[in-house]
């Protein structure tokens, strides 16, 4: 099953391109941006996936298992390591916690593997963004405080992950028409957080130092690994195998930027990690695939 990366790649590059243009052209902030894309239009896709993605009880619990394993161990390793350099975790963390699985790793898994893999990389995305908009908001606040969790209560694509998967487990029908309005609407969410890195980029210049490289390096071969070992224990094979591992190991996901954006921590180490790892997913990506079918 071939593919080529860049041909994925390229709308990403170019929106991130236009985000950064059209704000040095015209003086936009992206934070009321980041707002509408995250309270509005991922809700709605993230409600849509859910209703439409076909996934038993046991499935989800064995996806939810596998990124949890994954997440837990990146939260482990990059708080240690930002404790030993003395890095801000706030900062650090997000871009090493969350991959892009979502507008990346979706369609991306649709042309390798058909329906078959592009409904389990839904179904990692959407249990993965749980823990983006629930542990992430909690890691950028600083703290289990009453603000994070109150955020955490406020946050609109919580309450759409929630209600999707009450909807998907019970056989709730919706009706069609609502449907094809939330998929109308959710289909804009994707290209418009890209959008709103690249109008970032106006604001903060990538950086290059040590930590960043190492954090880029972590995103790929300690998702890889972590990946991996979650496929082991929790004995998956073939297809979902494959999925798990790379998806674990993508680049890291656009709103690990844009959350520090919202919250107000400074956003250049997880804009410089995102963006190389990025250009660098044109050779690491299948190479992933490439270990992954080996070691299955």
């Amino acid at each position: 099953m071939g593919f080529n990366p860049a041909v994925i790649l390229f709308p990403l590059f170019l929106l991130i391109f236009g985000g950064y243009t059209i704000s040095r052209i015209f003086s936009l902030s992206e934070g009321p941006l980041v707002r509408v894309v995250t309270d509005f239009f991922m809700p709605l896709l993230v409600f849509h996936s859910f209703c439409t993605v076909p996934a038993s009880l046991s499935q989800i619990i064995r996806i939810f298992g596998a990124v949890t394993l994954v997440v837990v161990l990146f939260l482990g390793v990059s708080w240690a390591y930002c404790r030993f350099f003395r890095l801000n975790f706030r900062a650090v963390a997000p871009p090493l916690l969350f991959m892009n699985s979502g507008f990346l790793g979706i369609p991306m898994m649709k042309l390798w593997g058909g329906l078959a893999a592009m409904n389990m990389i839904v179904l990692y995305d959407q249990l993965q963004t749980f823990y983006i908009f629930t542990l992430g908001i909690v890691v950028v606040t600083g703290s289990f405080s009453w603000t994070g969790l109150k955020e955490v209560v406020r946050t609109p694509l919580i309450w759409s992950i929630v209600l999707g998967l009450i909807f998907n487990l019970f056989e709730i029908q919706v009706p069609q028409m609502i449907l094809d309005g939330f998929a109308f609407g959710g289909d804009a969410a994707p290209a418009l957080a890209v959008f709103t890195i690249g109008m970032s980029l106006n604001r903060y210049k990538i950086s290059f130092n040590i930590h960043i490289l190492v954090g880029v390096l972590m995103r790929f071969v300690l998702g890889f690994i972590f990946g991996w070992l979650a496929s082991e224990l929790l004995g998956f094979e073939g297809v979902v195998k494959t999925v798990v591992i790379v998806a674990s190991s993508l680049p890291s996901a656009v709103f690990s930027a844009v959350l520090p954006i919202r919250y107000g921590v400074d956003s250049r180490y997880a804009s410089s990690v995102l963006i190389i790892s990025t250009l660098l997913s044109i050779v690491t990506l299948p190479l992933a695939f490439y270990l992954s079918e080996r070691i299955g």
